[in-house]
């Protein structure tokens, strides 16, 4: 496994949080009660930053809009930390596309708007049962919906997706789609399928978008990516020839780059350009100079 020298975006949250506390309706609402308790407010999911644009803007359950809120977690003080979905009208904080935001803050507060915008969005998809169509209620402090028709419970879903490099005698793959930036490049990805392993799933995804076989797949590192639920696996894998096959609805686009092509891009000063450090997508070409 490579060794990641910089940190993943949406990584590196700090609150504690405390499992133990979500099933305990009477501990929650003395945690929504607690003098110390704050509030980030997502207002249409983007989350509320200070005016100056550095930091997460926190406010009390007075100052606090109605909407749906979930529990977060507790900070190093004991301070309990919540998420609301609901309108910023009359708070002074600026709200923030959840990427910008990803961008600008620290990565302790970074994560915290990865955990909120994903867990607020769940609700908002999941107000029916999926077994038996009937309205679900919020429980947990918000990490379930219960039904109260046929009692089946529901759990915030993650959805597995590998995005992957493909490399060969120095070189690797970076394609594009037709929706992005002119120049664009980044690393291939796709949705791990049912009964598939990351290792299958990264082969299939580059068999199918690039005609590529591969083997000796490397798992990287890890990012969750908010939008609304991802889990991005980025790894690296072996490729048995540099002949391509693209499949033009997925891939627009595609070039094999050596190292000292991918480090100039980086630099911003090569002939493509690739994803923001907040991506695992830069991780990946990052490690890729690095060796």
């Amino acid at each position: 496994m490579m060794v990641i020298r910089t940190a993943l975006g949406f990584t590196g949250g700090r609150l504690d949080r405390a499992d133990h506390l979500r099933r305990d309706e009477a501990a929650m609402r003395m945690a929504r009660l607690h003098p110390a308790a704050r509030f980030l407010v997502l207002d249409q999911l983007k989350p509320l930053l200070a005016p100056d644009g550095d930091a997460l803007l926190w406010v009390r359950r007075s100052d606090a809009p109605d909407g749906t809120t979930v529990f977060l977690g507790l900070d190093d003080a004991g301070a309990p930390h919540f998420a609301v979905d609901g309108p910023a009208h009359g708070l002074e904080g600026v709200a923030t596309d959840a990427r910008a935001a990803g961008a600008r803050l620290p990565g302790a507060e970074a994560a915290i708007v990865a955990q909120a915008r994903s867990l607020l969005d769940w609700h908002r998809r999941h107000r029916f049962c999926a077994n038996c169509g009937a309205p679900t209620s919020m429980a947990k402090a918000g990490w379930s919906r219960s039904c109260g028709a046929c009692g089946a419970e529901h759990f915030p879903r993650v959805d597995p997706v590998v995005i992957m490099l493909a490399e060969r005698d120095g070189m690797v793959l970076v394609g594009r789609q037709k929706g992005f930036p002119p120049g664009f490049y980044s690393a291939l990805a796709g949705f791990v399928e049912a009964g598939e392993s990351l290792e299958e799933a990264v082969a299939r995804e580059l068999w199918e978008e690039a005609g590529i076989r591969v083997g000796g797949v490397r798992y990287v590192a890890s990012q969750p990516w908010p939008f609304p639920s991802s889990l991005m696996l980025g790894a690296v894998a072996h490729a048995d020839g540099f002949a391509l096959r693209l499949d033009e609805t997925e891939i627009e686009a595609a070039r094999w780059a050596d190292r000292d092509e991918v480090a100039a891009v980086l630099r911003g000063a090569g002939p493509w350009s690739a994803p923001p450090p907040l991506a695992i997508a830069h991780t990946l070409l990052r490690c890729f100079v690095d060796g």
